[in-house]
């Protein structure tokens, strides 16, 4: 038996981490009961002496720490319980092996002594298994601070359906018990099923817990998840499944640039391409190919410029005539050209014939809204709306292919329309959206996206409509089912 009075450091340092007062440490003062055991023996032995502790003081059931049945990460193993000494003081009685006390005092380094005995060899095999896991996923030096907190943080003790044990970090999520599991399990992760109750990714676990991991296919991580977990193996595995989702959205944007390129039989050349990625403000060609497949380019306006440097290049670029001041001719803004009626404005009617043009997809335009239309290099007219986000860009880069539009007398086509839609996840509401999509007469619904994150909902519906009238009397509507808290044309 051995006695040991706590360090005034070891006390100032269980204070800060625990956020308790003196009064709050119970282990100032404690007592090592060490056996000499046979191996097969230990644990019995160990809780024989628990029973005899237990029956002459009165123990404290909260503060009881059971490291034999489930050894720490790094190997420790013991039994410790808090009992009411004669003084009435709280006392730590810590009841462990000769084996499990030289592994205690030495570290690690003493398991190598106990090869034979499994139990010992169990915390550092699975110790060196995360190192050797955080290596290989090739992270910055954030992962191994993470991995050292790995080892200094409390455990928790969780369980599959099936009654497989899991340790985790104090403060773990389920998705960080999702991870532990598989990286498949926790990147299809939606939440889990604790008990009787559906939880989110984001519910901390506690000791003992049984969790179900809830998948689905069509789940992706998200980076906001960074936020969510805190053990260093499922902080790289989202990282990674990340920079993997990227870089397939990449390669595809490449592909169908490359692609519009032969069928447009404009001629590939990297030089110029490169010259107009950055000339497009981006110094990373993977961020320039991230910014087309997220939609933050469109495609179309990638086309146009760089047939506009392929041909500088090549100088084969138009040579305009100089003028005189005299003879210069200020043009009116695109606005203004607009509201002007004249012979040169393109009359927008479906029953148009030997012309070619299309509704810009960047903007949507139906019939009612103030358009403008741009020659593509094709030959074709795409029609925009004069506030549409790539508008700026056009007149100040192409102003020479910008037309004026208006729209024929009437109506009569069907054009898509995507409206963004914020609310409360209140159950129907999605219901209460459809239903009144529904009954309105001449609107199709043809899509609807939602996702939903911490009690609230945020999603897309496209609808088809023919005039800005409808669409205007649609959004008054869907603005007064309950839980809705904003309606916008995207």
């Amino acid at each position: 038996m051995k006695g040991r009075t706590k360090s005034i450091h070891s006390i100032w340092q269980k204070m800060k981490k625990q956020q308790v007062g003196v009064e709050g440490v119970f282990d100032l003062f404690a007592i090592r009961i060490i056996l000499q055991s046979e191996p097969e023996k230990e644990k019995m032995e160990c809780w024989q002496v628990f029973s005899i502790i237990t029956d002459m003081y009165q123990s404290n059931p909260k503060r009881m720490r059971d490291w034999l049945s489930v050894p720490k990460s790094n190997g420790y193993e013991s039994l410790h319980i808090t009992v009411l000494g004669p003084e009435q003081k709280w006392v730590e009685v810590q009841i462990r092996t000769e084996r499990m006390d030289d592994i205690a005092e030495h570290g690690l380094a003493a398991h190598w002594r106990y090869k034979g005995v499994r139990s010992g060899q169990s915390g550092v095999e699975e110790w060196l298994a995360n190192v050797r896991s955080a290596l290989e996923t090739n992270d910055d030096l954030q992962l191994m601070d993470q991995f050292r907190l790995d080892l200094v943080e409390d455990e928790i003790y969780v369980f599959t359906p099936k009654g497989d044990l899991f340790k985790l970090p104090s403060g773990a999520t389920v998705l960080d018990f999702a991870y532990s599991i598989h990286t498949k399990v926790g990147n299809q992760c939606t939440g889990a099923r604790i008990g009787n109750r559906n939880v989110t990714i984001r519910q901390k676990l506690q000791s003992g817990d049984q969790v179900e991991i809830l998948t689905s296919a069509n789940q992706t991580p998200k980076q906001d998840w960074l936020n969510v977990v805190v053990t260093s193996k499922a902080r790289a595995k989202i990282r990674q499944s990340l920079k993997e989702m990227q870089s397939k959205q990449a390669l595809m944007a490449k592909e169908e640039l490359e692609r519009k390129m032969k069928n447009r039989k404009i001629d590939f050349d990297e030089p110029s391409l490169m010259h107009t990625i950055t000339k497009l403000g981006y110094k990373v060609v993977t961020d320039f190919y991230a910014a087309l497949a997220d939609g933050h380019l469109e495609m179309n306006n990638v086309l146009e410029a760089y047939a506009t440097q392929l041909r500088r290049s090549r100088g084969e670029e138009d040579k305009v005539p100089t003028q005189s001041a005299d003879q210069y001719v200020m043009q009116p803004a695109v606005e203004r050209k607009l509201n002007n009626a004249s012979d040169d404005v393109l009359v927008i009617d479906k029953g148009l014939k030997g012309l070619d043009f299309q509704m810009a997809r960047c903007c949507q335009p139906v019939y009612g809204d103030d358009v403008f239309g741009f020659v593509t290099s094709g030959g074709g007219i795409k029609i925009h709306r004069t506030n549409c986000p790539n508008a700026p860009q056009l007149r100040e880069r192409f102003g020479y292919r910008i037309v004026r539009a208006k729209w024929a007398g009437k109506g009569g086509s069907q054009y898509p329309i995507t409206l963004k839609i914020i609310g409360n996840d209140n159950l129907g509401v999605v219901n209460n959206l459809t239903s009144i999509i529904s009954k309105e007469e001449k609107i199709v619904l043809r899509s609807i996206s939602i996702d939903s994150h911490d009690g609230l909902f945020s999603g897309t519906l496209t609808v088809m409509l023919d005039d800005t009238s409808r669409l205007q009397q649609l959004i008054k509507k869907l603005k007064t089912v309950k839980g809705i808290k904003n309606v916008s044309r995207s």
